[in-house]
């Protein structure tokens, strides 16, 4: 459904056509502020592809994660709704655009996600400087509702209730280089009272095999080392055609496309966990040794009133069973305490079962009230004293966990793929960051020249701090600094309850950089690059995959 809703402001001068591809004018520019889940950030490169398609170009400092207050032509918010400050957020980001927008005649803003799919009618009324707002089935609309909008002086508003164009055949914009996200199906069957997505996402869709495979080669042709799948519930793939074993299948088989090397997967139910998939993840080397699971309460009570289909000890016995086929694998998870109706024996059972778990981390939440899901109705809502109460109790609990566990790391080998953004004081700490093959972030020291002065160390770096680097060891003018996409093999010197800190270099022990324009020469950025490359030219600039169209499900897997 599309349709123009009027307000006041004039439409910028024609400079396009209809079906939103650019013409005559220079290009505009775009950003893209992404809130919410590893879902909403793969719909924000599609919304990325289809601008960039339609002849828009990125805005300085990058398309996709978008900060403060761009010098663009068009902001897009991707939304998120699982959370109650979602709108919070969105209407502080919006107002906060109001006067750039009134100083920059011709400026657009558009609002798309869960929250837009949820809060449609609400938007314009309290954001009425919003030019379009579209649902999370419309993305590909969306050159086509800013040139209405422009056009008209209207805003367009487009929502559909059902999928009808898989979002993988898009054109894509991918946010990395070396890494990339494929879907595997969207919505979900489950009917969580807590959980709004699948009101706004839909009911499940799968896409066939083949067309996954192909999507995996695809990008990895292209240069991605690793590639994460994508789904609500990854594990009940293939229900809808009839092969409840595909998720397993599918592992296998995109776990051999050559020239990948690490496969990851987001996120499963408990429930559907089966041991064809424990034994495919155990038996397929670049499937990596990590596993989101979901608990989100040890209560057995609180788990039937949660509407989730297992219990405690299924839950427990289902880590013992991943842990005997991969003794190293860190399994995270998330956490809902104070949801309604939760006793404090409720709780303490959570407690019991999060201090068996041994979680290497988990996502803690306070249970957020969302209109329109069961919960939201329940008896029994708690007081936020309360809540926050047992939330202290539950995050202090894992962080002593998580810092035990990583602390047995100490000592031992590890390998890291380097990555943009994952160390907030890399550059003050001359440290480069990456994960390790098991998800668990790595701050890295690489060896530096004589004249580099030592890296500082306190307890906001690291709980077990390492031995303070010796000036000069190694050293040399030549030395390759990693960079996104390279591989460190190296050793754990210290930890804490959230990183692992990696100095051997310093420290004489071992340190192995393995660049990926080695490993992807193909895929580098050309003979002759200096080896000190910046980060940021490692995002492509408009590298597109244009995937299959969304096949019946009716039709057998290829």
């Amino acid at each position: 459904m599309l349709r123009l809703c009027r307000r006041r402001g004039g439409a910028r001068p024609v400079t396009s056509r209809l079906d939103g591809a650019m013409t005559t004018a220079a290009p505009r520019t775009y950003a893209i502020r992404t809130l919410g889940c590893q879902m909403n950030v793969h719909d924000s490169e599609h919304m990325a592809g289809v601008l960039e398609a339609a002849g828009y170009t990125p805005a300085p400092g990058g398309a996709i994660h978008m900060q403060g207050i761009p010098d663009a032509d068009v902001v897009v918010f991707n939304t998120c709704a699982v959370r109650e400050n979602a709108a919070t957020r969105l209407f502080g980001n919006l107002g906060q655009l109001r006067a750039a927008k009134a100083a920059r005649p011709g400026m657009q803003i558009a609002v798309g996600g869960c929250l837009a799919q949820k809060d449609r009618g609400t938007i314009l009324e309290r954001a009425p400087w919003v030019d379009v707002v579209f649902g999370t089935h419309n993305l590909g609309s969306l050159p086509v509702l800013l040139e209405r909008a422009r056009r008209s002086g209207q805003a367009a508003l487009a929502f559909e209730e059902t999928l009808s164009v898989f979002p993988s055949s898009l054109p894509t914009r991918r946010d990395s280089l070396f890494s990339a996200w494929v879907s595997i199906s969207v919505g979900c069957n489950n009917t969580c009272t807590f959980c709004i997505v699948p009101a706004l996402r839909g009911r499940e869709q799968d896409r066939r095999p083949g067309d996954i495979l192909a999507e995996v080669e695809a990008v990895v042709q292209a240069g991605a080392v690793e590639v994460t799948l994508l789904g609500q519930n990854v594990n009940s793939y293939g229900a809808q055609f009839g092969d409840r074993g595909a998720f397993a299948k599918l592992l296998r088989a995109a776990g051999a496309v050559d020239g990948l090397e690490r496969l990851r997967f987001t996120s499963p139910h408990p429930a559907a966990f089966t041991d064809d998939v424990i034994a495919a993840m155990a038996e397929t080397p670049t499937v990596a040794p990590a596993l989101h699971m979901p608990l989100q309460s040890g209560s057995d009570a609180v788990l039937r009133a949660m509407r989730r289909s297992y219990r405690s000890a299924r839950f427990l016995n289902l880590l013992d069973r991943v842990r005997q086929a991969m003794p190293d694998a860190a399994i995270t998870t998330d956490v809902i305490v104070g949801f309604p109706g939760e006793t404090e024996a409720d709780f303490e059972a959570t407690l019991n079962v999060v201090a068996q778990a041994r979680f290497a981390s988990a996502f803690t939440f306070q249970y957020s009230s969302r209109p329109g899901t069961p919960a939201a109705a329940m008896p029994g809502q708690l007081p936020p004293a309360v809540v926050t109460d047992r939330f202290d109790r539950l995050v202090a609990l894992q962080d002593r966990i998580s810092e035990e566990e990583n602390a047995r790391l100490v000592g031992t080998g590890v390998e890291v793929l380097i990555a943009e953004g994952e160390g907030r004081k890399d550059k003050q700490r001359s440290r480069v960051s990456g994960r390790a093959r098991d998800g668990r972030l790595v701050h890295i020291a690489p060896p530096r020249p004589a004249a580099q002065p030592a890296i500082p160390t306190d307890d906001a770096v690291s709980a077990t701090p390492s031995p303070a680097p010796p000036l000069g060891a190694p050293s040399g003018p030549q030395l390759a600094w990693p960079e996104p996409g390279d591989l460190v093999r190296t050793q754990v010197t210290g930890s804490a309850p959230h990183h692992l800190i990696a100095d051997a270099a310093l420290l004489g022990g071992p340190f192995e950089l393995v660049p990926y324009a080695a490993r992807r020469p193909e895929a580098s950025l050309g003979a002759g690059n200096p080896a000190g490359r910046r980060a940021a030219d490692l995002r492509p600039s408009g590298r597109q995959f244009r995937g299959l169209p969304l096949v019946s499900v009716n039709s057998k897997p290829a």
